[in-house]
């Protein structure tokens, strides 16, 4: 940073940073005589950067017209008059390294011809093409197997709306007030037994356990 005093009079300056940790200024105050000119070094430190902050690095240059006589730089910032003070401000930008493998022939701005830049998108182009197709094969067998199993998912499907109306027919049958008067009046066989409607639906219960059995088989099967 150069700061030039174009007066005819003594200027006192101090330079200020949103980020003073990260940047070291020397000098970052004194006197620039009239017509003087004085150079300002500004050396930013090794930080971990975070792309949030980077248009948020600031620098302020504060001057004033000093006054007669010795000079205390500290009492004087701490004194002044805001209305006598001028200040200027700069904005950092920050441009990144530059990868040498990614700039390729550019390095050192050195130009690159039309031809080679052809030449490098022919050989772009040629890779493109070269590149393997997928395996028309597999996808094929993946839609199959997907099919499969929207089947198997909808036989079960279909399976247990079957087994809840078995389960429903032989709740009605239970409830029926003809079966339970049967019951009650059913013959006796020779050996003492007593034959009731009550044994009829025991075929609808043993069907009932069997769908619910091949639903849970064909349930673990596809999870």
């Amino acid at each position: 940073m150069k700061l030039t005093n174009p007066s005819e009079k003594k200027v006192c300056f101090k330079i200020k940073t949103t980020a003073p940790k990260k940047y070291c200024v020397r000098p970052n105050s004194g006197v620039l005589d009239a017509k003087g000119i004085i150079d300002v070094a500004v050396s930013l430190q090794p930080f971990d950067f975070d792309p949030n902050e980077k248009s948020k690095h600031k620098f302020m240059v504060q001057t004033m017209i000093a006054p007669d006589g010795e000079i205390s730089m500290d009492s004087l910032w701490k004194d002044v008059n805001p209305d006598n003070l001028m200040d200027s401000k700069l904005k950092c930008v920050f441009e990144m390294p530059v990868d040498p493998a990614t700039t390729g022939p550019q390095e050192n701005n050195v130009d690159v011809s039309p031809a080679v830049h052809e030449e490098k998108a022919k050989r772009i182009g040629d890779g493109v093409k070269a590149s393997p197709k997928p395996n028309s094969t597999v996808e094929g067998e993946l839609l199959k197997a997907a099919a499969e199993v929207k089947h198997l998912r909808e036989e079960e499907s279909s399976l247990r709306q079957e087994n809840l109306q078995l389960k429903e027919e032989i709740l009605r049958l239970r409830r029926s007030p003809a079966v339970a008067a049967l019951d009650s009046t059913a013959p006796i066989l020779a050996s003492g037994t007593a034959v009731t409607t009550a044994s009829l639906p025991m075929m609808y219960v043993v069907l009932a356990l069997f769908m619910g059995l091949v639903g849970i088989i064909l349930g673990k099967f596809l999870l």
